[in-house]
């Protein structure tokens, strides 16, 4: 198992199955796919199809993670999000920015305090900037070189503006 996976600004074995559906497959067929064995990532349409039957199987829920993909509204999960020990979010390609509103909004608003992992098409410049709206880990692509990224979480010395990572701005933290 390679360590692709950034957690916490170290390099980590990624643990998780992702488990997704096929192209002609409803959220309800998960069903069948579902808690075999390990710690497994599922399709967040499929988690709201299957809630209640996943809610019945308590001894493997903290083995569930939900994957969400740029299209699907936090909205929905809001009330379960403390369920979850991980949400990964995805970045299906490098120019969609919505999974960075989508981590803001889980950490802010929802107070989302577990892994908040950013899956897909990331690379090494993008990670200093994911982690200030809430990301904490990032499972970089085969094709990236997931030590040489490490540094680029220390890109920049300070930062000006607020944010989750740091909410106070510049400007209040010289006066505090």
């Amino acid at each position: 198992m390679s360590k692709q996976l950034i957690k916490d600004g170290q390099l980590i074995d990624n643990h998780w199955q992702t488990l997704s559906l096929a192209e002609d497959a409803t959220p309800a067929d998960a069903a069948s796919l579902l808690i075999t064995q390990g710690s497994v990532i599922i399709p967040a349409a499929a988690w709201l199809a299957q809630r209640d039957n996943l809610l019945a199987r308590t001894e493997h829920l903290h083995d569930i993670a939900v994957s969400l993909a740029p299209t699907f509204r936090v909205e929905d999960i809001a009330h379960d999000v403390h369920r979850f020990a991980l949400i990964a979010v995805e970045f299906p390609k490098f120019i969609d920015g919505r999974g960075y509103s989508t981590a803001r909004l889980l950490r802010e608003r929802y107070a989302y305090r577990g892994e908040l992992r950013a899956v897909g098409n990331i690379g090494r410049d993008q990670l200093f900037y994911l982690r200030r709206v809430g990301f904490n880990a990032f499972l970089l692509p085969p094709e990236q070189n997931a030590e040489a990224a490490l540094p680029s979480l220390n890109d920049f010395p300070e930062v000006y503006q607020g944010a989750v990572d740091q909410p106070l701005p510049l400007f209040r933290r010289r006066t505090a």
